[in-house]
């Protein structure tokens, strides 16, 4: 793969990244199709999702009045290879009501696919393991 190809493939999906924090942080669950593919799998702590339907779902029903959460993601490892990539990656969630300082964060190690679809990059499957949790 030429190597301008593989750098805006990498760019592409570190962005699939930010897009994905930013969309949970403003609740904007009506634009998981621009992070998800159509098939994903969720696997997490809280149970295992399949589909963009069911995560959407769960996003909205999850919502609770006044909450809001900060996701900051770091240390973004991409194996490209082809159409997929494999991605791994560090988050801190931070856990807030306005105005206040976070009461809960989390730190989570994230294990992701990533595939090449015609709208562009998208997560297939990830798995979100707890590494640690802090009530403030």
């Amino acid at each position: 793969m030429p190597t301008d190809t593989l750098l805006a493939d990498r760019v592409e999906i570190a962005d699939l990244f930010a897009r994905l924090a930013h969309l949970l942080d403003e609740k904007r669950w009506d634009d998981a199709a621009t992070v998800h593919a159509d098939d994903v799998a969720i696997y997490s702590p809280r149970g295992e999702i399949h589909g963009i339907d069911e995560a959407v779902g769960r996003l909205r029903r999850s919502e609770a009045a006044g909450e809001h959460t900060q996701h900051l993601t770091t240390d973004l490892l991409v194996d490209v290879d082809g159409d997929r990539a494999a991605v791994s990656a560090n988050s801190i969630v931070h856990f807030y009501r306005d105005g206040q300082a976070p009461y809960l964060t989390n730190g989570l190690r994230l294990a992701c696919v990533a595939v090449r679809t015609p709208a562009g990059w998208r997560l297939r499957e990830y798995r979100i393991t707890l590494a640690w949790s802090q009530r403030n």
